[in-house]
């Protein structure tokens, strides 16, 4: 297999909708995420909203024509938003903090490998594909703290988790990118 990484603009990453459904359902449909074929539909009509919004940016893992990964980004917006999960990352991180630390920061919302990927660098490079042009370093994620292995890899990839997981092991996890600022501010362990 020949992995191939690259930033893609928003028109060309729609253009391989089928291959990032598969790589979906490969890499959500199984624990923790168990997401079935509507939530992979559900992603491809947001992500033709996603492409619009302010800093966005791709990028593709390819074997040829056929895609291995991707990853997305944008500039988080101020105010934070309340929809989806940003409720619980404000209140893990506060009022102060979530408007330091990630309003106008790049976002690195979705990043999905195939499990034929897995292993072989495609994740590490989506991941600096998306953030390391970041020149102040200002980049952030998020996962669910079920997500073991994934919260796993970002920390080998130099994230630093800075939001406590939930004593029940349910919520989210906020990452700070390798060269964000205030990625020394939370205590370590967690």
């Amino acid at each position: 297999m020949a992995v191939t990484v690259g930033v893609v603009s928003g028109s060309r990453l729609l253009s391989y909708a089928d291959g990032i459904r598969n790589v979906y359902m490969d890499a959500f449909g199984g624990a923790p995420w168990g997401e079935g074929p509507e939530h992979a539909d559900g992603y491809l009509l947001r992500l033709a909203d996603d492409v619009t919004r302010p800093g966005f940016t791709a990028a593709l893992a390819l074997d040829g024509d056929t895609v291995l990964g991707w990853a997305t980004a944008w500039t988080t917006p101020s105010p934070f938003p309340t929809s989806r999960c940003y409720p619980q990352v404000a209140a893990a991180l506060g009022e102060e903090r979530t408007a330091a630390w990630l309003c106008g920061g790049r976002e690195v919302d979705e990043l999905a490998v195939s499990s034929r990927a897995r292993g072989t660098g495609a994740g590490t490079g989506l991941l600096n594909a998306v953030s390391e042009d970041r020149t102040d370093g200002r980049c952030w994620l998020l996962t669910s703290v079920a997500a073991a292995e994934t919260r796993a890899f970002y920390g080998r990839a130099g994230w630093t988790p800075v939001t406590h997981p939930a004593s029940a092991g349910t919520g989210v996890s906020v990452h700070l990118g390798p060269r964000h600022p205030a990625r020394t501010a939370a205590p370590q362990p967690l």
